[in-house]
């Protein structure tokens, strides 16, 4: 099922329950790592996800997501939405991996630039702007595509309009849907939609949620982008560091507050960086399915 089908229109109803969808990447360890990928998988398909997200690698690494991606669509029968990245791919390579998809019976592309490896020099550099990498794709196939939306505006941006600026050209070349960064201040997430809307900005915009478990991912993940911590977040964290069990109930709560706070708002969807990992994620679900 394409983006267009599953996001039809945004919510007009309060409490409406969103789509739901997963993010997962290719295991380090390549495909002897894979059966642990399916076990969470499967105890997340309860939740009827619209789609799981995969990731392409880290660095511009495959890390062969095509063989995993071919897995999680017809051993898991889930609607996969492949990641395409800029960094270290040629116009081949993507035309010869849209034909892959198209042959798998995916519908679905997230294109985005994706990080930059420490080693440029052997890197393709077809595609400098995920924005380039949309138009090529959606001038050799009517595959939906998806891009990245940044509530507090990407790293390496100069300001917030000047990523919207961005934003709207990746849009215009062909994306049908925004995922969000992750972020933990819904304020900061509404106030991006008010500045969407402003510049005629209609598409859905799929807010993503990754639960907290652990300190030093917080860290990690606020030295890499642009993501807020609200007092409530950093006082939790302060509280429970030395306990990793108790952080992580922390972490549930917060997003399950999150999660409902933003359903109430009327999100058409809710995506969740799982770190393949369901304990956290279902959990979550869970606390927000029992409220709505």
């Amino acid at each position: 099922m394409k983006l267009r089908e599953i996001y039809q229109e945004k919510n007009s109803s309060k409490n409406l329950f969103p789509k739901i969808s997963f993010e997962v990447f290719p295991p380090k360890g390549g495909s002897a790592y894979y059966p642990a990928l399916y076990e969470e998988l499967n105890l997340l398909k309860k939740y009827k996800p619209a789609l799981v997200s995969l990731t392409w690698g880290a660095g511009g690494k495959n890390n062969n997501s095509m063989a995993l991606v071919e897995a999680l669509r017809h051993q898991l029968d889930l609607n996969v939405m492949a990641h395409f990245t800029c960094i270290c791919n040629s116009r081949e390579n993507i035309e010869k991996h849209i034909k892959e998809i198209e042959s798998l019976g995916i519908d679905n592309i997230l294109a985005l630039r994706g990080d930059e490896p420490q080693d440029l020099e052997v890197c393709h550099t077809d595609f400098r702007f995920a924005s380039e990498l949309v138009s090529f794709i959606k001038s050799r196939t009517d595959l939906s595509v998806a891009v990245a939306g940044y509530p507090e505006g990407h790293i390496e941006a100069p300001d917030l309009e000047t990523d919207i600026t961005n934003l709207k050209r990746k849009l215009d070349c062909g994306g049908e849907a925004i995922f969000t960064q992750l972020f933990f201040d819904n304020d900061k997430f509404f106030s991006y939609i008010e500045l969407l809307d402003k510049k005629g900005i209609n598409v859905p915009v799929i807010p993503g949620v990754m639960p907290v478990i652990s300190f030093k991912q917080v860290e990690r993940m606020t030295s890499m982008a642009k993501v807020s911590v609200p007092p409530v977040l950093i006082s939790g964290l302060e509280k429970y560091k030395n306990n990793p069990d108790d952080i992580k109930k922390f972490g549930i709560e917060f997003a399950s507050s999150q999660c409902s706070n933003l359903i109430e708002y009327g999100v058409t969807g809710l995506h969740f960086y799982t770190l393949n990992k369901s304990y956290s994620t279902s959990k979550i679900l869970d606390n927000i399915t029992a409220v709505v």
